[in-house]
């Protein structure tokens, strides 16, 4: 079996959506789907077959205060506004088709942290509520959104324990993988100033969450490293921007040209994508 492997980072997974395009215009459903942050959610329109909904969504509501703002701490004490980005928009604005999604008979896998113990758990994404709880919860990064509580345990982004879940894939039983990342080819990252700052926050009261974050960037390398080595040995296919992508980027113009990036890359990349999924 093959799965679909997808990074988080906030906006640059329009990157990824381009991808997922690609996909659906030739008609390749992925019987496996795992992910975290806004890689699984734009993922779950990938899924439910509707293509450039996620473009839409953010050359339409971007630069809407509703959507990212500071004054959706004043209602959601988040930057993003949680309901309206998880409820008026998919439910009025620009519709999820959610009996399509139900009707999916392979399995998606949505990545979160558990703030208490700091560890990756994974939500089965076909038991996703009507709020869009758990993507949420694997959105939610420190800082920027409140923790997410689901069957009274608190959560958070789930790129800070696990932010490739390639072996969870492989784990699974997935020998095969097109893994989607958000970073270009060079890209390593660092112990920075913001999660530093988000681990000093949050570490008095989940201090093994505060322990991931610290970490976090070594995960990430270790990781960026062995998904290039299953590369190596023909048991996946990484796509990945050839330049660095801004996370919080406001340029609609520059989004579209993301996903355009990423359609194009996948469509060069697809004799050998047919191929993977076929074995």
């Amino acid at each position: 079996m093959a799965g679909l492997v997808l990074e988080g980072g906030t906006f640059r997974p329009i990157f990824s959506c381009g991808v997922m395009d690609a996909l659906l215009d030739n008609g390749i459903e992925f019987p496996y789907v795992i992910g975290v942050s806004a890689g699984i959610t734009d993922a779950i329109s990938y899924i439910s077959k509707q293509k450039e909904r996620n473009l839409l969504v953010l050359e339409k509501y971007r630069n809407d205060k509703r959507y990212i703002g500071i004054n959706n701490f004043k209602t959601d004490k988040s930057l993003f506004g949680l309901e309206f980005a998880y409820g008026t928009v998919p439910n009025e604005l620009m519709p999820f088709d959610m009996e399509t999604y139900k009707k999916y008979t392979g399995k998606v896998r949505v990545g979160v942290t558990n703030c208490i113990t700091g560890k990756a758990e994974y939500m089965d994404g076909m038991e996703m509520d009507d709020k869009y709880t758990m993507l949420r919860a694997t959105c939610a990064i420190p800082g920027f959104f409140p923790t997410i509580n689901i069957n009274g345990t608190p959560y958070y982004d789930g790129g800070i324990a696990d932010p490739i879940p390639i072996r969870k894939s492989m784990a699974d039983g997935n020998e095969k993988n097109l893994i989607i990342l958000t970073q270009p080819l060079e890209y390593r990252k660092t112990l920075n100033a913001k999660t530093k700052f988000a681990a000093n926050r949050v570490k008095k009261k989940y201090p093994e969450l505060a322990n991931a974050l610290y970490t976090r960037h070594i995960r990430y390398n270790e990781t960026v490293e062995y998904c290039h080595k299953l590369e190596d040995e023909g048991k996946a296919i990484i796509l990945q921007p050839k330049v660095k992508l801004n996370s919080f980027e406001k340029d609609v113009k520059v989004l579209r040209q993301t996903n355009e990036m990423g359609y194009e890359m996948a469509m060069d990349k697809m004799d050998l994508i047919k191929e993977l999924i076929k074995k």
